[in-house]
């Protein structure tokens, strides 16, 4: 049965939290917006995965310089400080008596318009800005097992098109992907850019392991990833090879380990690709999480920690 990076462990506490919607706090069954919002009507928005340890929004300034730059090309006006707006996003978690193990979906759309049609000129409110906290793990199977990709035909487009770089609200390129792999019987899409480069994946950033180089793309056509960047980081700060580089699915299905990087899930082992198990014949590892990955991983555990320390 496929899975995706996405998956986590079911929570109970989460039927009972309180979404916090333009600064008020509604129960989890009575949090609404406009079916007027501009989100619903066009996905006119932008937004961001938060993680929150030992009381600590881990890489908070990171995250709110992508949304407010994203806001900005989106010519939209959040109305609120990254400040501002951080301090609600804590009062949010503090209100639910939330300390770790936290995932909080960000998201500010346009606000609401007068009638359904996607001229920005006629929206008549601020901006939404929606605050969802809740308690989210990801399955142990998904950061020891790994998962199976699959090349889909929908590609990362270019930026006259549609900006990767944007972390907006319209993610139905994304969503035909992950559709195609799942059909396929694979966890997640492998997406390639424009020349037929691998680029990223649907939800996640990829990279391979070579001998002892990592690779990932170019970063030309894919968000800029936030993980994906800590653990480039890790890799130079460790003396790892890592490289930002134009690669084929050649150099992918010969690659000795692979995987991918995202806020949720950190650092999960890819398995398979196009049907094809990673790591040569030989290897004790093929088809297996490998030390490569399994170092990453502990590395950026450690990160979290000593960025967002116990008190």
């Amino acid at each position: 049965m496929s899975h995706g990076t996405h998956d986590y462990l079911s929570d109970p506490r989460n039927a009972s939290i309180q979404i916090n919607i333009n600064g008020e706090l509604y129960p989890r069954e009575e949090a609404k917006v406009s079916v007027f919002d501009s989100g619903y009507i066009l996905g006119d928005g932008v937004w961001e995965g938060i993680r929150l340890h030992n009381g600590k929004l881990f890489h908070i300034k990171q995250h709110l310089a992508r949304l407010y730059e994203g806001a900005k090309a989106l010519d939209m006006d959040i109305g609120l400080s990254a400040a501002e707006l951080q301090a609600r996003i804590a009062a949010t978690c503090a209100a639910n008596g939330m300390h770790s193990g936290v995932h909080i979906r960000l998201m500010v759309t346009r606000g609401i318009k007068a009638t359904p049609y996607q001229d920005p000129r006629i929206t008549i409110t601020p901006p939404t800005v929606v605050i969802i906290p809740e308690y989210k793990a990801p399955l142990e199977e998904t950061l020891t097992k790994g998962i199976r990709l699959f090349t889909v035909h929908v590609r990362r487009g270019y930026p006259d098109v549609q900006d990767q770089k944007l972390n907006s609200h319209s993610k139905l390129n994304c969503i035909t992907a992950c559709i195609q792999a799942a059909k396929a019987g694979a966890d997640e899409a492998l997406m390639l850019d424009p020349h037929g480069f691998v680029a990223t994946c649907n939800s996640t950033h990829f990279f391979i392991v070579r001998g002892e180089e990592v690779w990932t793309s170019s970063g030309d056509f894919c968000l800029g990833g936030i993980t994906r960047r800590s653990v480039i980081g890790l890799c130079k700060e460790n003396g790892i090879a890592v490289f930002e580089r134009n690669f084929s699915l050649t150099d992918v299905y010969g690659a000795d380990e692979a995987f991918v990087t995202g806020t949720f899930a950190g650092v999960a082992p890819v398995t398979e690709v196009d049907g094809r198990v990673l790591g040569s014949a030989d290897s004790a590892h093929r088809g297996q999480r490998g030390p490569m990955v399994e170092r990453l991983q502990q590395l950026y555990l450690a990160l979290i920690d000593r960025e967002c320390p116990a008190s």
